[in-house]
């Protein structure tokens, strides 16, 4: 199913810009769902990430890293091909995990390359979360995306990574084997270790400053529940917090399309 099923029929068949060169896309792919937004159409497609080869469901990412590049190029090419232009080639910024980000990015051009790009960006999830929920990038940002594979904790300081950790547990864990409080429990392990080895003031000011907390982790109850109580800190859920990667990419998408280097020949670049 995808995002326009629950769009008015009006927003469904809304015609593609005026400004047809600005052609875009923003993509998030994950372990568990893949989201895209489309220039002037917004979030289009929100389905599990899954592909359907002939020999049943195959899942190309697993625990943020991509492990069927071929099979996650059919899954764009069958979400996404039909609802594009012909002319223009479209830019397409895609979300990527904070560790292990060389990898996926160099993994994830090449699945985006069915597109026909014109340029391919990658962005930190955890700078698109950001950017989605509007934080100030001048001041240390602590961002916890917990997602139903993955959990990252990041420090952005000036909008760039500084630290960052990860953990192989999600919300699809839950169950008799993982429980809320072991997923708050390794997010505040997390947060311990980077206040210890951080020896300037960023880590300390971050989380004083307030906590953001973002993923589909952050719309169940008994795990915002647990970290507050966990956490000591003030802890800030972003609007709509599973599709804040792709709402914070998109708005790098806009920006991009006025860059001076999105007018030059097909480029693949990091924000």
């Amino acid at each position: 199913m995808t995002g326009a099923h629950h769009l008015p029929d009006a927003a469904r068949h809304r015609p593609w810009p005026l400004c047809r060169r600005c052609c875009g896309i923003a993509l998030d792919m994950g372990s568990a769902r893949t989201r895209a937004w489309i220039d002037g159409r917004g979030v289009v497609v929100d389905v599990p990430t899954v592909t359907f080869p002939g020999t049943g469901a195959v899942y190309p990412i697993q625990r943020g890293a991509i492990i069927d590049t071929p099979g996650c190029a059919r899954m764009l090419q069958r979400l996404l091909g039909h609802r594009l232009p012909r002319l223009p080639r479209p830019m397409v910024i895609v979300t990527a995990p904070v560790l292990d980000g060389v990898s996926y990015r160099s993994r994830a051009r090449a699945a985006v390359d069915v597109l026909r790009p014109r340029s391919v960006l990658t962005v930190p999830s955890a700078r698109g979360i950001a950017l989605a929920a509007g934080a100030d990038l001048s001041r240390p940002l602590m961002v916890v995306d917990i997602g139903a594979h993955l959990t990252e904790v990041v420090l952005l300081c000036d909008g760039a990574v500084t630290d960052a950790r990860r953990t192989a547990l999600g919300t699809s864990d839950l169950g008799e084997s993982t429980t809320p409080e072991q997923i708050s429990e390794a997010v505040a392990r997390m947060l311990t270790a980077m206040l210890r080895q951080d020896h300037t003031s960023l880590t300390v000011d971050a989380v004083q400053r307030g906590i953001l907390l973002a993923g589909g982790g952050a719309l169940r109850p008994e795990i915002t529940h647990h970290l507050t109580g966990r956490l000591h800190a003030p802890l800030r859920v972003v609007p709509a917090p599973h599709t804040a990667a792709v709402r914070g990419a998109a708005k790098l998408l806009r920006a991009a399309h006025s860059h001076p280097s999105t007018s030059g020949p097909p480029a693949a670049q990091s924000y």
